[in-house]
């Protein structure tokens, strides 16, 4: 997966039920910035506050709204591989090119149950896999070690989406990967740095409310052009800290909400990010050129 993907926010009404029109309003904000591919409910979307009926909504709405005008990519995950994989046999692959999966939460498995994991993840989908490690969500590191192993064992491994803030761990997975594998930023922040290191690209929450320019840096990263990609990232990096300021997708609803995108909604136990942070999202809003 190369360039920039974009974990898409899941928008509501203020009744709390999907709001499809502003579902429809981001994509097209995104396409039209020139972004690479889109995920559709992955820690972003809230997922895990979505009835299994709406998840089907859901990803039916993106793949039919994209219309194959970029790629489309499923976040499909969950601690439970039984049920996690059952759902993968089942699920409706029209319209994805790959599927997005979290290192299982909450029950804090060993490196072996990991892969194991993943192994029968491999065996379920039709569609290539983006591992996602994400220990700050997880409870648990997937090790560079784990990860490499999982890339060499089955080629439907394609990339990893990084998440841990490592830089050795980055680093050793970019160092090892085999032929064909991808490192995937995790961290916004982080996009520039390890893309000159080898990284191919991020899978972003900042970049659906600024589609164009950051896509623009980190194409710019990956042609070597490191002056301007990073010129673009510190013109977007005091509004791409400002949303991490009371949790995510929290901070960047508030900022989609003041661009007219989506209303700043989530579902608790998530609520919106409070007065203070929402203040300081304003500010860089209105110092931030699109």
């Amino acid at each position: 997966m190369k360039g920039t993907g974009l974990a898409l926010v899941t928008p509501f009404k203020a009744d709390l039920s999907i709001d499809f029109d502003a579902l429809s309003n981001l994509i097209e904000h995104v396409i039209t910035g020139g972004v690479e591919y889109v995920v559709a409910l992955g820690t972003t979307g809230e997922s895990v506050t979505l009835s299994k009926d709406e998840k089907k909504q859901v990803y039916q709405f993106v793949q039919q709204q994209v219309k194959g005008r970029v790629q489309c990519v499923a976040g499909l995950g969950g601690n439970d591989t039984a049920e996690l994989t059952d759902y993968i046999k089942s699920f409706d692959f029209t319209g994805y090119d790959a599927v997005l999966s979290v290192s299982p939460y909450y029950n804090k498995p060993s490196q072996e149950g990991i892969y194991q994991h993943f192994m029968k993840v491999a065996e379920a989908s039709a569609k290539p896999i983006i591992l996602y490690n994400v220990p700050g969500r997880t409870g648990s590191n997937m090790t560079a070690d784990t990860t490499l192993r999982l890339a060499k064992a089955n080629s439907k491994f394609i990339a990893v989406k990084e998440a841990s803030g490592n830089a050795e761990q980055f680093m050793d997975l970019i160092h090892q990967a085999p032929a064909g594998f991808s490192v995937v930023s995790g961290d916004d922040n982080l996009t520039v740095p390890f893309i000159s290191m080898g990284m191919t690209g991020v899978i972003s929450v900042i970049g659906q409310a600024y589609p164009k320019k950051f896509s623009n840096m980190v194409r710019a990263a990956l042609n070597n052009d490191i002056v301007t990609a990073r010129t673009l990232h510190f013109e977007l990096y005091d509004v791409m800290k400002s949303i991490y300021l009371d949790g995510n997708p929290g901070g960047i609803k508030a900022l989609l909400s003041l661009m007219g995108i989506c209303q700043n909604i989530v579902r608790l136990p998530l609520v919106p990010v409070n007065n203070g942070a929402f203040e300081t999202i304003k500010k860089h809003f209105n110092e931030t050129k699109a």
